[in-house]
């Protein structure tokens, strides 16, 4: 797939390599090297090994039954295949999640698509979630700025552990229902730290097993040497560590193409990044060494699912909107915003964009083609999630709706490309080259139990 192509002519290969130079801004000796990860790329074993447990642990939810690889599995490439997640009550892993009937049936689906893990230990990420709202921000008391305020602990390593606090706050991910656990009481009463707040009863969770007890301490020996030490943050530390150091890719074809081995990527897929950093200008956004700017921007991207709650006063709508970077801003200017996503082996993260409705490579590319059009006509086969009667009635009310899918397209800042079909193939094929070999298998990254006794992901 990547072989070099020997019956290129040396002057057009010369020619070719001149003008991708010229596009691209890392031909110039720009690579990611291990300086570019928190640590330089050089963790603890021993956190490491515990933050994989913590990982693939239930203990962390409410209810006893999710842990964060339902939804960031290695078997699902650190996503869950899914459009958007079912998470706390649900069973099954993927594609084969199931939303329950009856009592025991899930209220929802989560709101946005599971971002995958890959390459989130390296120091240009500074914000986390689709919409940023866990960013560096010096100035707050945590060095973080997010959801919790001033509640946020001190003495998190690094913006992906500040992440790793959130999840197991939402009742729709992994916290419960409030009459369920104290864990999703606490939650849903707002309370997050101290006494009787959601990452305390977590922590003393975890205090009781005596295996984790001394993993802790293997993990943390200056800071935990009794039970009563461990506190949620050391969790998250440890879970970051782990998804820094496992989840760290940076051998695909373009990464060696872009150290100097010529041969690393085929004919097309030079032509390709060619076009990718020249006439489609994907290159605007997907910049830098992991293709993000790490910012914000409108591109018509297709609303499903249950939405963020947005617009919910309005009688004509039903908060089935989700605003994105305006809820994080409060600047209406930001509505419809989302963050830039890495490509990093992003042939194997689909499906697509923050509400993932996009399951192909082929579509998500041409909806950058034309966004608005491609809004308008949106194939709503495109969507991954388990049926269910009354989810699968809300779940595309907003593109249903003339009128909301008109405010999507109104904000779009994406320009229309006149690209061709061969464009279309040839984009791919440099997106391809993008998948490091070693992401492909991710098995071994599994425990093969956890401390807590409980079964893993299911």
């Amino acid at each position: 797939m990547f072989k070099h192509s020997r019956c290129l002519a040396l002057s057009t290969a010369l020619s070719l390599l001149a003008s991708v130079a010229h596009a691209n801004p890392l031909h110039n000796g720009l690579v990611v090297t291990d300086e570019d990860y928190y640590d330089n790329g050089d963790f603890p074993v021993a956190e490491v090994e515990l933050g994989r447990n913590l990982f693939y642990d239930k203990i962390l939810s409410g209810n006893l039954n999710i842990s964060c690889a339902t939804c960031h599995h290695s078997l699902t490439d650190t996503g869950d295949g899914l459009s958007l997640p079912v998470g706390e009550g649900a069973r099954g892993l993927g594609v084969t999640r199931d939303t329950g009937s009856g009592a025991a049936a899930v209220l929802e689906r989560v709101p946005r698509n599971a971002p995958p893990v890959f390459n989130l230990g390296a120091r240009e990420f500074t914000r986390m979630f689709h919409d940023g709202r866990v960013e560096v921000d010096l100035t707050e008391p945590s060095g973080f700025r997010s959801p919790a305020g001033n509640e946020l602990p001190v003495g998190l390593d690094n913006v992906l552990a500040a992440q790793a606090m959130f999840p197991v706050t939402s009742a729709t991910e992994m916290a419960g229902q409030p009459l369920e656990n104290e864990q999703a009481y606490a939650a849903t009463a707002g309370i997050l730290a101290g006494p009787g707040g959601v990452w305390d009863l977590i922590a003393e969770k975890l205090q009781t097993i005596p295996a984790y007890v001394e993993m802790f301490k293997a993990a943390f020996p200056s800071e935990i040497s009794d039970a009563e030490d461990i506190t949620f943050v050391h969790a998250a530390n440890a879970i970051a560590a782990f998804e820094s150091h496992v989840w760290r890719f940076d051998n695909s074809p373009f990464d060696r193409f872009q150290r100097g081995d010529h041969q690393a990527l085929s004919t097309e897929a030079r032509q390709g990044m060619n076009l990718f950093y020249g006439k489609a200008g994907c290159g605007e956004c997907h910049t830098g060494a992991f293709q993000t700017d790490h910012e914000f921007h409108a591109i018509a991207m297709p609303q499903i699912g249950p939405g963020k709650g947005d617009n919910l006063p309005d009688y004509y709508h039903d908060g089935h909107e989700d605003f994105g970077r305006e809820r994080v801003t409060r600047n209406q200017s930001d509505r419809y915003k989302f963050r830039t996503p890495t490509l990093r082996n992003v042939e194997l993260t689909a499906p697509y964009g923050h509400a993932g409705a996009y399951n192909t490579l082929e579509a998500v590319v041409r909806h950058h083609y034309d966004p608005v059009g491609s809004l308008h006509h949106y194939d709503q086969n495109q969507a991954v999630m388990p049926s269910r009667p009354d989810l699968d009635a809300l779940d595309f009310i907003v593109m249903n709706d003339e009128q909301r899918r008109q405010a999507i397209a109104d904000a779009n800042e994406l320009d229309r490309r006149d690209l061709t079909d061969k464009d279309l193939e040839l984009l791919i094929e440099f997106l391809r080259s993008l998948t490091d070999p070693a992401a492909i298998d991710l098995r071994a990254d599994v425990p093969e139990s956890v401390p807590s006794g409980l079964t893993l992901a299911e």
